[in-house]
């Protein structure tokens, strides 16, 4: 099945919780997380979805390696483990290895990405 991933476009997500849910740190904000799963489940082995979040901030350590497309409102991403910081906007794209620590600085009332993981 072909799943075309459009920006500013994510479908109706449903409630997943909130971020200490993942296992992160609520520094700021409610943290309210919502998805749809494309592919797969959260403990497959390979998964896609969409992800979003509140505004807010919060801190994890990713459970699994993760490429990400930004396709709704902005986020700054920091790699605690060499400080570098990154804005990500509609149509930026990263990828985070797993098992690595960052902080995320939502800045839009509601920021969704689209992802691929592995564990």
């Amino acid at each position: 099945m072909l799943y075309p991933i459009l920006a500013q476009t994510p479908p109706i997500m449903d409630a997943w919780g909130s971020v200490t849910d993942l296992g992160a740190e609520l520094i700021e904000g409610e943290g309210h997380i919502y998805g749809k799963m494309l592919f797969g489940a959260p403990d497959s082995a390979l998964s896609c979805a969409y992800f979003g979040v509140t505004k807010g901030e919060f801190r994890m350590v990713y459970p699994f390696n993760e490429h990400a497309v930004v396709v709704e409102g902005d986020a700054t991403l920091t790699d605690l483990n060499t400080g570098i910081a990154q804005r990500f906007g509609i149509g930026d794209a990263w990828f985070v290895e797993k098992g690595t620590p960052v902080s995320w600085e939502v800045h839009s009332d509601r920021f969704v990405k689209n992802y691929c993981a592995s564990a």
